[in-house]
């Protein structure tokens, strides 16, 4: 079966116009129904999978004779979950298993979550081999918390998954549960609980059952002895260095340990002792040093006296937004804080307050401007295009998409060496009809593509572009895109672009 890439592919000229007419937000609704109905497999693709869509189009899509028509529905980002659980009982497993995997959104984006009485009714009724990782993303966060508490056995099972994070009595009602399937895998996290079982479990070669042992689980004294004196693996020291059970003279021990890595990762533990603080804020390491800077029981004095660089090479990206929320003293604490990371961590949270978000978006810190701008629902306008123009790093289109990301003014950047920079004239309504022709000839594919789009683009230079292999979808998709225009290439099958000589 082909991928959908490999539709896209082989799909000719004129699938290629009549997909553009898919995207086409002039279109009307008849339209739309007429492509659903006769247009190639490609532009159905378009259709079903890449935009909104109006209720009796989806209708349509739901009752669609084609399989791969469907699928393609059931994975679409952009419409209303609601909408898509609509092929919740499909009658082709090819169907709902595309629906369980969830649309295909760019990272950081995460799909919507499906309706809960969906997700639950899917969990009770499909095989566990279509319910793989990208489903769990399409679960709500209250039905999350539910889970080990919920009335469905099999809810249940996947509420076991949080145990860490579970109540006591939750935990004891799980361990006890009527499904016999609970019960084993309360059981499985109990004995994950219990050094012993650690011990006997461990592996003797590296492995990612080693690596989760060891970083994660309670480690008997035996285990972390057998570490320090027979590391089976180069970074076992490392590991247990952040495990949460390891014993104070331990932790000691590897404050001053040869190799710097397992020194910085000691630098971060809360358990720190003072001396061993001491110790590490004059480390030869650069790397401990900075480390050790952002401990928690540091003053704002202690830090000062701390030679350390703050690296401008990190990635400033979105992170979302945890399920209960950093005690806002903390935030307020980093926020005011000297130091840059403390700064750049406070930046990073959703629920910073209006003050803060005020404080920090002309903060001398690059990273600290941008990761607010990447995180903060109310980043003001005029921080996301600063933070645009001057981040390079991976997510800086995941400015564009924030909520306050302006168009006003983004015409003065068409000419821009930097070819994302100049594709932000083609999302301001102002650009002029020569520049926007401009940049449909621009050296940058992405330019090219978005200039095709921008209705203030002339209609000759319009005409021309639906003859292009390259830009004839993104030309069809133009609102500008005259109604006999549409008209021909409905008629023809996207044959015919202009009219006859």
């Amino acid at each position: 079966m082909a991928t959908p890439e490999q539709i896209w592919s082989d799909a000719d000229l004129p699938t290629r116009r009549l997909a553009g007419l898919a995207l086409n937000p002039a279109v009307p609704e008849n339209v739309l129904l007429r492509l659903l109905s006769d247009a190639p497999l490609a532009a159905r693709m378009v259709l079903c999978r890449d935009r909104a869509l109006p209720d009796a189009v989806v209708d349509a899509v739901i009752q669609h004779p084609d399989t791969r028509t469907r699928s393609f529905f059931a994975r679409n980002p952009h419409v209303d979950p609601a909408q898509r659980v609509r092929l919740v009982d499909d009658p082709e497993w090819f169907v709902r298993a595309h629906l369980a995997d969830g649309p295909r959104v760019a990272d950081p984006a995460r799909p919507r979550p499906l309706p809960d009485e969906a997700v639950v009714h899917m969990i009770s009724t499909y095989d566990n081999e279509l319910l793989g990782g990208p489903f769990y993303q399409q679960i709500s966060a209250g039905l999350r918390r539910s889970m080990p508490t919920h009335p469905v056995a099999n809810v249940r099972h996947w509420g076991v998954g949080e145990w860490r994070s579970l109540a006591p009595d939750t935990r004891a009602a799980l361990l006890v549960d009527p499904d016999a399937g609970v019960r084993e895998a309360a059981q499985r996290h109990v004995r994950y609980e219990d050094p012993a079982w650690v011990e006997s479990a461990l592996p003797d070669r590296p492995c990612h059952g080693r690596t989760d042992l060891l970083l994660h689980r309670p480690l008997t004294r035996a285990v972390v002895e057998g570490v320090l004196a027979r590391p089976v693996g180069e970074e076992d020291k490392a590991m247990i260095a952040v495990n949460p059970t390891l014993p104070p003279d331990t932790v000691a021990l590897l404050a001053a340990d040869p190799d710097p890595e397992v020194r910085a990762r000691i630098a971060q533990r809360a358990d720190l002792g003072p001396a061993e603080r001491r110790t590490l804020m004059t480390d030869p390491d650069p790397d401990v040093r900075l480390a050790v800077s952002v401990h928690p029981a540091l003053s704002e004095e202690e830090r000062a006296r701390i030679d350390y660089q703050v690296p401008m090479d990190h990635f400033f990206v979105h992170h979302p937004a945890p399920e209960a929320p950093r005690d806002p003293r903390a935030v307020r604490r980093d926020a005011l804080s000297r130091h840059p990371l403390l700064r750049r961590r406070a930046a990073s949270d959703h629920f910073l307050p209006p003050d803060l978000v005020a404080r920090l978006a002309s903060d001398d810190d690059l990273g600290v401007r941008v990761l607010l701008a990447q995180n903060h629902p109310d980043a003001p306008a005029s921080l996301l295009l600063r933070s645009f123009l001057e981040y390079t790093g991976p997510e800086r289109s995941h400015l564009t998409t924030r909520p306050n990301f302006p168009t006003d003014g983004l015409a003065a950047f068409a000419d821009h060496e930097d070819p994302e920079v100049r594709a932000l004239a083609a999302r301001a309504p102002e650009t002029e009809p020569t520049a926007v022709a401009r940049l449909t000839e621009d050296p940058d594919p992405a330019v090219r593509a978005a200039a095709a789009r921008h209705p203030n683009l002339p209609q000759p230079r319009l005409a021309a572009l639906l003859d292009d292999e390259e830009l004839a979808h993104r030309a069809a998709a133009n609102a500008a895109l005259p109604p006999d225009t549409i008209r021909r290439l409905l008629r023809t099958g996207g044959r015919q672009a202009r009219p006859p000589e």
